[in-house]
């Protein structure tokens, strides 16, 4: 079977967090800006797409080569062997960007890049014209400071797009991010979990599917899937593993938030995510949660003051909670925002911070660390 090399894109910041992701599923890793490289078979494009929390695609990476004509540009694309990845009746859109690079004009690389393709296939398979009526192989082009790299997208929808959030809140957080959030807590399920500020209930959602030890790709489908030129067997075999990974345990999460609209988004969240019934879902004020339990942990996206809020409202509601949440001495809580005096609000110097971006959002998590649990006495 052929090895591909493979890179998993994410948001600036996540980086070491899918490389750990990948090396937790056997594969030797290499992090840069945005992405991490692996090599691996077709089981590797089928493992990583369905387990992968953190990332936002998984991508082949055919060939890098510098471009500054588009003479350079064509030979370089025609050099691959198209052949053995697309099959003749493949779909095959372009779509590309250029950063700091002499070749600027997006639509013209992506226009040389699908011209330099065809003549490959025109000569592997002897035919002039491609109806692209099959399985769908995006191909990125990428110029950055003159070197161009091409690569095909094995994921088709970002892997952000789980299959289980249709609707969305105001200012909904991404999936990925959600994850990363539960990940950098290092939050597990014998643990109580909430999101006091649930919105359409993401973050606690991601917690349970990791606490479940569920793959977050299972209700989905994949470019790379329908691929006739993948390993019939590589998505079947990922998909068997993961259910037989899957743990059958009880979950004490509780998503809340004051906004009965956005629990209706939750409940639905939850069915959808077939998790109905495992997540307790509050109306309650975040700066009244009482919680009974100890060794918690608070996870939570609050308003940041641009769209939900004004600015003085969001003040006054990270000065509501720090005071409430101070008093949980057993508990650990991680809060998300862009408001750089946030710390001077919530009362306390965060133990931790965290440069994270919400989309184009700089935000940072701050992270108020609790003790751990005591370990159970030996046997």
């Amino acid at each position: 079977m052929q090895s591909w090399n493979l890179v998993a894109t994410c948001a600036f910041g996540l980086e070491a967090l899918t490389a750990r992701e990948l090396q937790n599923l056997g594969y030797e890793t290499k992090s840069e800006n945005g992405f991490v490289r692996f090599t691996g078979d077709d089981s590797a494009i089928a493992r990583s797409n369905l387990w992968l929390r953190t990332a936002e695609r998984v991508f082949i990476e055919l060939a890098s080569f510098e471009a500054k004509t588009f003479e350079d540009l064509f030979q370089g694309v025609k050099n691959i062997p198209w052949e053995n990845i697309l099959p003749k009746n493949a779909e095959f859109p372009v779509v590309g960007k250029s950063v700091k690079s002499i070749l600027h004009s997006v639509p013209a690389c992506q226009s040389i890049t699908k011209k330099a393709v065809v003549e490959r296939l025109k000569q592997a398979y002897h035919q002039e014209t491609f109806e692209e009526s099959g399985a769908l192989y995006r191909i990125e082009v990428s110029l950055i400071k003159d070197v161009a790299t091409i690569r095909i997208d094995t994921s088709g929808d970002g892997l952000h797009r789980r299959g289980y959030r249709r609707l969305n809140a105001t200012a909904p957080l991404r999936e990925t991010l959600a994850a990363a959030l539960v990940l950098l807590s290092r939050w597990d399920a014998h643990r109580p979990f909430w999101d006091p500020m649930c919105g359409s209930g993401t973050i606690a959602i991601e917690a349970a599917l990791y606490g479940l030890r569920r793959a977050p790709g299972a209700l989905r489908a994949f470019a790379a899937e329908s691929w006739p030129t993948l390993d019939d067997a590589a998505f079947p075999k990922a998909r068997d593993e993961a259910a037989s990974m899957e743990r059958n345990i009880p979950l004490n999460i509780i998503a809340s938030d004051v906004d009965p609209d956005v629990l209706d988004l939750t409940y639905r969240h939850l069915e959808l995510a077939h998790l109905d019934g495992l997540i307790e879902v509050r109306k309650e004020d975040a700066r009244r949660i009482q919680p009974t339990d100890e060794y918690g942990c608070i996870i939570s996206n609050p308003p940041y003051g641009e769209r939900l809020m004004s600015i003085d409202e969001t003040e006054r509601l990270y000065r509501a909670i720090g005071k409430t949440f101070r008093t949980l001495d057993t508990w650990s809580v991680f809060i998300l925002t862009s408001n750089p005096g946030f710390e001077r609000l919530y009362g306390k110097k965060a133990d931790k911070r965290r440069k994270l971006y919400n989309g184009r959002i700089e935000t940072q998590l701050f992270q108020y660390l609790g003790p751990l649990p005591p370990r159970p006495p030996r046997a």
